[in-house]
């Protein structure tokens, strides 16, 4: 995937210039009790002890091989249970901590959208304005230069454009009529973000970053999550492994890759749910337009074996039997996490890893919480 990322920023750099909780609230001990036994909730209100929860975690991970981990619970809208596990690299042992930052991969898009509705509610980006008003695509194949014409801002984030997920430095061709279909791409995403950084006059590198801190991240308190390169975050990341093997491949890029290039951890990430949930800092409209099923997948995709129906501003939805799920995976390989959360209820997980072993791990998780996976 990286190989087709530096193609593409290497590209478009020339063309910018430059997953049922009752509605109890989660029951808290005294806080002299020993942390290791209070409780959390589970999203069915099953409940289980910190130190139930940790047990089960370091067992899982010995048992599928992954390194490093960082996860967070939330109950009763808040943060109730943050922890690491696990070293940043098996060579040398150096344990995950609370500031251990990782790949977010695509999780990468969904806070990317909530900072494009931010910038939509300031007045600095019109959602239904054509995108090449914004700025013009240089490699739109001649058969799809007047459909192309269509997509907008809104298309983008829902993932109706047509684009393909990353298009290898090849012509794009509309695999559909922009708003009539669903194509996951990254590239669409790459290309809002560099719009909105010759929009803002800021391009797309570390200035469009200076934005979203401003934006986003400053309000929600993320203080560990930035979407380009710099000396904080290289301190502080965990190396990616593959195949129980590390990495050498380290995403170092100067560029704002709206679709994979933030490196965040699940403190951070949990707190841009809670936001989701509870929004203090966007507007009850804009968080439903970002939930409220924008583009509903066609009856005979593949993606509707997942049991998701459709996707929002940002994240997919899987209709659960006690609430509607709103998700979303990333995988760069050597780094993956997942998050999902409930609008009905107060819950929601993140996970991150500095390996390929999500899915084993979160199969058997999602067993032991009770969330299906």
């Amino acid at each position: 995937m990286r190989t087709y990322i530096f193609k593409l920023t290497a590209f478009l750099s020339i063309w910018i210039m430059s997953s049922c909780a009752t509605k109890t609230t989660f029951t808290r001990t005294l806080k002299s009790s020993p942390i290791a036994q209070r409780t959390i909730a589970t999203v069915q209100g099953k409940r289980i002890t910190v130190q139930q929860l940790d047990d089960f975690i370091k067992k899982t991970m010995k048992s599928v091989g992954m390194p490093g981990l960082s996860i967070a619970i939330i109950n009763d809208k808040q943060v109730a249970y943050h922890r690491t596990f696990g070293v940043t690299n098996i060579n040398t042992k150096v344990a995950v901590n609370q500031e251990t930052m990782f790949e977010a991969a695509s999780l990468s898009k969904p806070i990317f959208a909530y900072f494009a509705m931010r910038l939509a509610e300031k007045g600095m980006l019109d959602l239904d304005k054509p995108m090449h008003q914004y700025l013009p695509h240089p490699a739109i194949d001649s058969a799809s230069r007047e459909q192309y014409r269509l997509i907008t801002p809104r298309m983008i984030l829902a993932h109706t454009t047509g684009f393909p997920n990353w298009s290898r430095g090849k012509m794009i061709k509309l695999a559909h009529a922009p708003g009539e279909g669903f194509t996951y791409s990254g590239e669409a995403y790459q290309y809002l973000a560099a719009a909105i950084g010759t929009h803002l006059k800021v391009g797309w590198q570390a200035r469009l970053d200076s934005v979203f801190q401003e934006e986003v991240a400053k309000p929600l308190g993320l203080k560990n999550t930035f979407f380009t390169w710099n000396k904080y975050t290289a301190e502080r990341k965990a190396t990616g492994h593959r195949k129980n093997k590390p990495t050498n491949a380290a995403s170092q890029g100067k560029s704002f890759g709206a679709g994979y290039s933030l490196h965040t951890e699940a403190q951070d990430y949990a707190r841009f749910l809670l936001e989701m949930m509870d929004s203090k800092h966007l507007s009850k409209a804009s968080i439903q337009a970002m939930l409220k099923e924008q583009n509903k997948f066609p009856a005979k995709h593949k993606i509707r074996d997942t049991g998701q129906t459709g996707w929002g501003l940002g994240f997919a939805r899987k209709p659960m039997p006690y609430g509607m799920r709103y998700l979303h995976t990333g995988n760069n390989h050597d780094f993956q996490s997942y998050c999902n959360f409930y609008k009905n209820k107060p819950y929601g997980l993140v996970v991150f890893t500095n390996s390929d072993k999500l899915e084993a791990f979160y199969k058997a998780l999602s067993k032991f919480l009770g969330d299906e996976f």
